[in-house]
């Protein structure tokens, strides 16, 4: 039990310093501006600085640790992985998208700004990201930068994350998604940018093609649990502590894990998959332990 205790602590330590850093790179690339952009600024700041768990910077943290890459780097790269996410997030709760009024426990940023400054603060976020990816503090190696930008491209794109989020749009309309599609659609939306996270490291590092294969394996795994798991807060989750609005998914009619499997059959997969991903990293041996413990959390969480 006491070594149960012990690795969740090391965990959620490892959270709160991932998550202090990327706010301290957030504020150090995010300058207040005095000038007539000031109401951007201030928006983008809202929607990056203090919020959201940090999940993929710590996967990023976690897989750079298995090849010994500086920690400064891996943060980098967690905070340009980051500038996708939240960029995705602002878009997906505009009016046009998901018509969300509440995202990470406050106002969106349409609602605490305007439709325009959220849409903007979006296409900033996703400009910065690459911006940091190509920076010499992200790697001295040209190639390894070059690298990341064409990973995290292919992975916020047509055929990852971007593709993924039409396909959902149009699942709102088509009644007949199969469980096949549903994995399809959050491999993309939610997996891709997982996988690109946990793929990192092993580009940072320089990694053997035998290394990044397992890495692969381990992501694509956990983020389909993490997407399960995301479906059954939708529909158990109270709304105060998820942070956003819950049960939308139902009232839609979407298909989801939970609508297709049920919520006991959703959670045992959730359950399985993690077992799957704790197999691919078992040669890393105990410099896995925090990516052994990100997998555990992502079934486990309450938001």
């Amino acid at each position: 039990m006491t070594a149960v205790s012990d690795q969740s602590d090391a965990l959620f330590r490892a959270m709160r310093e991932t998550a202090a850093a990327v706010d301290r790179r957030f504020n150090a690339v995010l300058l207040q501006s005095d000038g007539l952009e000031h109401r951007l600024m201030e928006a983008t700041r809202y929607a990056s600085i203090g919020a959201g768990k940090r999940l993929r910077p710590l996967l990023v943290v976690g897989s750079a640790q298995l090849f010994g890459v500086d920690l400064s780097s891996a943060i980098q790269v967690g905070t340009a992985v980051e500038c996708i996410h939240t960029y995705s997030l602002i878009h997906d709760d505009l009016p046009a998208m998901d018509d969300d009024d509440l995202r990470r426990g406050k106002a969106t940023v349409h609602k605490a700004y305007d439709d325009a400054t959220a849409i903007l603060a979006g296409d900033g976020l996703q400009a910065l990201a690459f911006e940091l990816l190509a920076s010499e503090e992200t790697h001295a190696d040209p190639r390894v930068r070059v690298e990341l930008v064409a990973a995290l491209s292919r992975a916020s794109g047509f055929g990852g994350m971007v593709g993924g989020q039409a396909i959902d749009i149009a699942a709102e309309t088509e009644s007949e998604l199969d469980l096949g599609a549903i994995t399809h659609l959050q491999r993309l939306k939610t997996g891709a940018l997982i996988g690109f996270s946990v793929e990192a490291g092993g580009i940072l590092g320089k990694a053997d093609p035998y290394h990044r294969e397992a890495l692969r394996g381990y992501a694509q795994n956990v983020g389909l649990a993490f997407q399960i798991a995301d479906d059954l807060l939708d529909v158990e989750g109270d709304p105060e502590s998820v942070g956003k609005a819950t049960q939308k998914d139902e009232e839609a009619g979407k298909a989801t894990f939970v609508s297709l499997l049920g919520v006991d059959r959703a959670r045992a997969q959730a359950k399985y998959l993690v077992e799957q991903a704790l197999e691919h990293i078992e040669d890393f041996g105990e410099e896995a332990s925090l990516l052994r413990g990100v997998a555990r959390f992502v079934i486990t969480r309450d938001k």
